[in-house]
């Protein structure tokens, strides 16, 4: 890994539905930038209705990396985020050219920033064994069986979150020590100096609006299709990664009959608007988060002018 002291970066960051794709495209017009994406459902393939992806002129455009990068029933992590940015940015860098990571998983950015866990590789046949446990008892029961092993984590995890619940179990099985004691153990994966910029929509209602227009254009555009496709792709099980994306993992259950088209799209308002919220209680609690109201018209202006005033020092 990279270990370069002159590795500087953009972090742009926002919850879901704020312009952050608008955002990076103004600011190609301003600076030699390479887009970096920081979204964990961005990566998948043929996913592009669903995901808000940048459309192909976009991308043809202001080319961004690590999207498309992998099939809707592969997995992708955190750790191979770390290793596939840590990758590209000493080669931007020394290119001249300043990398902007964007998105809004979370968790991706405090994973490059802040260090990640030496935690074990995934175990298919371990993971197919919780699976099968979790079908007869059900999650909640292994969300149990974890706060025996792991109680920190356990605790800031919801009864039904199947992903993370699994992946905590299978690292205190694999390793013998709870995953929040193994976090503790981090370093980041490269070393860099990071602007961070966080989008954040001053009037919620607004945003809430946004989320409601944007999921209504993406049916217009064929969501339910797209859902039906990727859920009838060799590899893809409900488990998959990508079917557990916000606005997928709402519409399965109609693309099966169910549910009722109606029913569908208010889950996913509802799933979509608390994924933004949490992400802006992650970013509120960011250190030298630069914010800017990303419902000003002069939004892209303003970050253009914190990335100048960084450039400087």
């Amino acid at each position: 890994m990279a270990e370069s002291a002159a590795i500087r970066a953009v972090c742009i960051m926002g919850p879901t539905a704020a312009g952050k794709t608008r955002t990076v495209m103004e600011l190609a017009e301003r600076f030699a930038i390479d887009v970096i994406s920081v979204d964990s459902a961005l990566v998948y393939r043929g996913m592009d209705i669903g995901t808000a992806k940048p459309s192909p002129a976009e991308l043809r455009r202001v080319p961004h990396r690590l999207i498309d990068i992998c099939a809707p029933h592969e997995a992708y992590s955190a750790g191979a985020f770390c290793r596939d940015v840590a990758a590209l940015l000493p080669g931007s860098c020394a290119a001249g050219r300043l990398p902007v990571l964007a998105g809004g998983t979370m968790l991706y950015f405090q994973a490059l920033q802040q260090g990640l866990a030496d935690l074990p590789a995934a175990d298919p046949k371990l993971r197919a064994e919780l699976d099968s446990r979790a079908a007869e008892h059900g999650w909640p029961a292994l969300h149990a069986e974890l706060q025996q092993l792991d109680a920190a984590t356990a605790a800031r995890l919801r009864p039904n979150d199947a992903q993370r619940i699994q992946r905590a179990l299978e690292v205190c099985l694999l390793a013998g020590e709870p995953m929040s004691v193994l976090q503790q153990q981090t370093r980041p994966p490269v070393r860099a100096e990071y602007l961070n910029i966080g989008l954040l929509p001053a009037d919620r209602a607004v945003l809430h609006a946004r989320i409601e227009a944007r999921l209504e254009a993406m049916l217009a555009g064929g969501l339910i299709d797209e859902v039906a496709r990727i859920a009838g792709l060799p590899g893809v099980t409900d488990a998959s990664p990508a079917l557990r994306a916000v606005g997928y993992r709402q519409f399965l259950p109609h693309v099966r009959g169910e549910i009722s088209r109606e029913e569908a799209f208010a889950k996913a308002v509802v799933a979509t608007r608390r994924l933004a919220k949490r992400q802006m209680t992650w970013l509120r609690s960011w250190p030298d988060l630069h914010v800017v109201d990303s419902l000003n018209a002069d939004c892209g202006e303003q970050v253009a002018n914190l990335i100048r005033e960084w450039q400087q020092c």
